[in-house]
């Protein structure tokens, strides 16, 4: 990939195309629409991508986007919606878009915000971090006024600091990375990235304490995806707390992105003789690792983050019977949680109707309640001055947010990740089921 870096309005911005015959460069500047499907017109796209970036470079119109997108019409808010949609990690991107969508069209159905209907943007970033910048940049071009997204931790980091410096309203409903909101390179927080699921360092430190505390063991062994953030950012949280409780690691062995065999990684643990094995990943790599140990005769619990969510889709019932892992959402728990799963089943059935798909309609509650907040103060959708809005309202309107997977409401701290409870889920007979808050 080579990048771009230009300036829209002196604002710095950057895309991404591959180091390939110019041909191909236009490829990435083709409009799409909703279902990211590519126009078949070459002439056509080249014309559409000229007069695209002659718009930019245009001075904003008067209420319009200062970043150099076109003003939202009168009678609609932008809403910028990303994600993996196709691929392996599909079932994460999926459910954060219909989650999403799922609340924004109700809101739609009830007349909309201050009579202003909700319309979404989204594009398939394909788990690719160039993919989501590039997407991004084009929904920042299409005038968004905020933004639902990204989904997997690398993509949203790669994200944040675009729609940081645009100053965009951002909400992630799955990036679980401490770097999400907080700038890698000088430790300032994005003021303007939010997110409602848990971040990484919690989830690590609550499943050593629920090990020990709930569980009674005292020796972990550990396998972790090398050069994953979210992996990594579980792992390191986890080893720190087992330190912490006087919990010993007696084995911890790496596999790289695309493996496939862990074999000699599970039989080094097998001989370390653990009481359980932490394994943050994600739940297709989950699922074969625990196939794999289980033929090994390696039966010993093992423990994970929200990354589990899926894994019986992966595994025999048998071999995960008495997994443990961290989630946000407990369903059946409540009559609201019920209601979102009928409403959420309906429109798309239940194939990713998950702890991501009720974070993601929480994360639109959230937004939705913040412009109508920004809506009360007369500034135009996507203009500075709304923006700005919008980011305000979250911290001081998510409180008061019943949301699927916080009842509390939605608190922010000082680095803006939510303050609420986390969900233990164990998998029976074939099932995850709710076993207890803690």
């Amino acid at each position: 990939m080579e990048r771009i870096e230009f300036s829209i309005n002196g604002v710095k911005r950057r895309r991404f195309r591959k180091a390939e015959p110019p041909f191909l460069f236009k490829n990435n500047f083709i409009w799409r629409n909703q279902n990211n499907e590519k126009s078949t017109c070459t002439v056509l796209a080249i014309v559409m991508a000229v007069v695209c970036f002659a718009g930019c470079s245009a001075p904003a119109a008067e209420g319009g986007n200062e970043a150099g997108g076109s003003a939202a019409s009168g009678d609609t808010i932008k809403v910028g919606l990303l994600g993996p949609y196709t691929g392996d990690l599909a079932v994460y991107g999926l459910a954060v878009k219909n989650g999403a969508t799922l609340y924004f069209d109700k809101v739609n159905a009830e007349g909309g915000i201050n009579g202003k209907k909700i319309e979404l943007i989204s594009y398939d970033n394909k788990g690719d971090d160039a993919e989501a910048i590039n997407a991004f940049n084009r929904e920042v071009d299409e005038g968004i006024t905020a933004f639902i997204g990204d989904v997997i931790t690398s993509n949203t980091i790669a994200v944040a600091g675009e729609a940081n410096a645009v100053n965009m309203p951002m909400i992630t409903a799955s990036a679980t990375a401490e770097a999400v909101t907080v700038n890698p390179d000088d430790g300032s927080v994005y003021t303007n990235v939010f997110r409602t699921c848990f971040i990484d360092p919690f989830q690590g430190e609550k499943m050593a304490q629920y090990a020990k505390e709930k569980l009674g063991y005292t020796k972990a062994a550990v396998i972790v995806q090398t050069g994953n953030d979210y992996a990594a950012g579980l792992n390191e949280a986890f080893k720190a707390k087992c330190a912490e409780l006087g919990m010993t690691v007696v084995a911890e062995e790496g596999y790289a992105k695309g493996d496939k065999d862990f074999n000699a990684q599970l039989t080094n643990i097998k001989a370390a003789d653990p009481e359980f094995i932490f394994c943050p990943n994600y739940y297709e790599d989950d699922g074969m690792i625990v196939k794999q140990a289980r033929a090994l005769g390696l039966t010993v619990p093992f423990l994970g983050g929200d990354g589990w969510d899926g894994v019986v889709k992966y595994a025999s019932a048998e071999e995960l019977e008495g997994t443990f892992y961290c989630s946000a959402y407990a369903p059946g728990s409540t009559d609201a949680v019920k209601a979102f799963e009928e409403a959420y089943t309906a429109a798309y059935g239940t194939d990713t109707l998950n702890m991501f798909a009720a974070n993601a309609y929480d994360a639109a509650m959230v937004m939705c309640a913040a412009l109508a907040k920004a809506e009360e103060t007369g500034e135009a959708p996507a203009s500075d001055a709304y923006k700005q809005a919008v980011i305000d309202a979250i911290k001081t309107e998510g409180a008061n947010v019943v949301g699927i997977t916080s009842e509390a409401g939605y608190t922010f701290d000082a680095n803006n990740n939510p303050i609420k409870d986390a969900v233990i889920m164990t998998i029976t007979n074939g099932e995850a089921v709710y076993k207890e808050t803690f």
